[in-house]
């Protein structure tokens, strides 16, 4: 990756607490809320496109089945690029991918609502799709320069700090997108509005984002040397000349263990997340401007909860009282069986009882939080150096669970006012939720695994070669069975 320009020096903390690593933190977590705005932008939206409205705006008269593939589509493109995104982000750093990802999204949300009223649901699944394809390229690149900013102490703390800003997108999205709606300017203002924030962020990111601390321009040598020496993402090889270590990914189960858990997760999450409007409408009989509010609710519990998980696992790993293994573990069950408890609490709730099945729903998305202190973190604990590779593989596998969510309710649920309809798609997620946290608790590990490292070209060994003849010491490796 790139070289500390004072090794041979123990890493001084910066003078300063707050540094440029947390002003990319606030970039990165800006990044998540929108793009997460962008894509639950349509959960709402379809509940106005079909309803009527007094503005004069189209009403679309899409089935259920039409309204879940328009739902499912932008997954079909995110599938696409996971894993290349995770290759090219890891061999190149990520700053560009996250510009054209972000820039992509903003322009395809301003076409939307022109596509919708020319071309029907075609076009729609078409644009989400293109959205899908160019979001495929975000989070793998997103996780390789996560890895290149945090220290591991801080790692929990910005880790959550920054994934959170999903769930604040899908607050602010809920909440907003409702009201806009509602208003005047109607439903296509939803998806313009998510636009020009991304093109905005995209200015931003241009002029401030960077791949690592090596290629920034804004960052100290002094806070540039502590990232580096603390990342525990150091490697003499470059990013051209290092290959990636397939064999050791692929046959590792705690990478096995990290890839179910992201399965589960995005099967659960996404299940809720695109038909929790639907449900709020059909089944507890909320109107369109509650449904966003009601539908929000869920998400801001989960906001919050998530750092108050971040805050308790680094310290719990911090003051020794847990190692982090043991940390990963307890959160990641707190995030799976926590909610597979509440959906089953849902499950048999009695109709009519609004105020105890939102209750429900918020523990249960409430919960979810401490995966972002769970898995989500998983990879970097296993390789900093093939974070975003091993990202984009697990999220781009994900996405595939992510596609079937919605798909599955609209072939599990034939009448949309009926609970007991719905009490079959929330035991799939309990299901899921169970069984693939099961597999994690069992098989994850918080050590950096041999492969983290692979043995550089034979040319670049030549030219260390007499490096380490000068100063020995300088390229002792610092990967082995790390224990905490």
């Amino acid at each position: 990756m790139y070289e500390s320009e004072i090794q041979d020096v123990p890493a001084p903390k910066p003078e300063s607490s707050l540094g440029v690593r947390h002003g990319m933190a606030c970039l990165m977590f800006f990044a998540t809320t929108v793009s997460y705005a962008t894509r639950v932008s349509m959960s709402v939206g379809i509940v106005a496109m079909t309803s009527n409205n007094s503005h004069g705006f189209p009403v679309f008269d899409w089935s259920r089945s039409t309204q879940d593939t328009i739902l499912s589509s932008f997954f079909w493109g995110y599938i696409v690029l996971q894993i290349p995104a995770g290759w090219i982000a890891g061999r190149f750093g990520g700053k560009y991918l996250m510009l054209i990802s972000m820039a992509t999204t903003g322009v395809i949300n301003l076409v939307l609502p022109i596509a919708a009223i020319k071309g029907d649901y075609v076009a729609v699944c078409a644009c989400r799709i293109l959205m899908g394809v160019s979001q495929g390229l975000l989070y793998p690149s997103l996780h390789g320069v996560l890895g290149h900013w945090v220290p591991v102490s801080e790692r929990s703390r910005l880790g959550t700090f920054v994934y959170a800003g999903a769930q604040l997108g899908t607050i602010i999205e809920l909440l907003s997108s409702g009201a806009l709606a509602a208003s005047s300017w109607g439903w296509p203002s939803v998806f313009y509005v998510a636009g020009v924030v991304c093109i905005l962020w995209s200015i931003l990111w241009m002029v401030f984002g960077a791949s690592s601390p090596g290629s920034s321009t804004w960052i100290s040598k002094e806070e540039r040397n502590y990232i580096e020496s603390n990342a525990s993402s150091i490697s003499e090889i470059g990013h051209g000349k290092m290959p990636t270590p397939w064999k050791g990914i692929l046959t590792s189960l705690p990478f096995w263990a990290i890839l179910l858990a992201h399965c589960g997760q995005n099967l659960g999450f996404w299940t809720l997340l695109t038909e929790l409007p639907s449900y709020m409408k059909y089944v507890l009989d909320v109107n369109i401007k509650e449904n966003g509010k009601l539908s929000a609710l869920p998400y801001v519990a989960m906001y919050f909860l998530s750092f108050l998980f971040s805050w308790l696992a680094d310290f719990l790993v911090n003051k020794n009282v847990i190692s982090l293994v043991t940390s990963r573990r307890i959160f990641n069950s707190i995030a799976h069986w926590g909610p597979a408890v509440a959906l089953l609490g849902l499950s048999y709730l009695p109709p009519g009882n609004l105020s105890l099945a939102v209750i429900l729903l918020t523990i249960t998305v409430g919960l979810n939080g401490a995966h972002y202190v769970g898995f989500m973190l998983s990879h970097i604990d296993l390789s900093p150096n093939h974070a975003s590779t091993m990202m984009g593989f697990t999220n781009g596998i994900g996405a595939i669970f992510s596609i079937l969510a919605p798909l599955s309710v609209s072939f599990v649920v034939t009448d949309q006012t009926q609970a007991s309809d719905w009490r079959k798609v929330f035991f799939m997620s309990v299901a899921f939720y169970f069984l693939t946290n099961l597999f994690y608790l069992l098989f994850i590990s918080a050590d950096v695994q041999k492969w983290n490292d692979p043995k550089p070209s034979k040319e670049l060994e030549d030219g260390e070669k007499k490096t380490d003849e000068k100063n020995p010491e300088k390229n002792k490796s610092n990967v082995g069975e790390h224990k905490f």
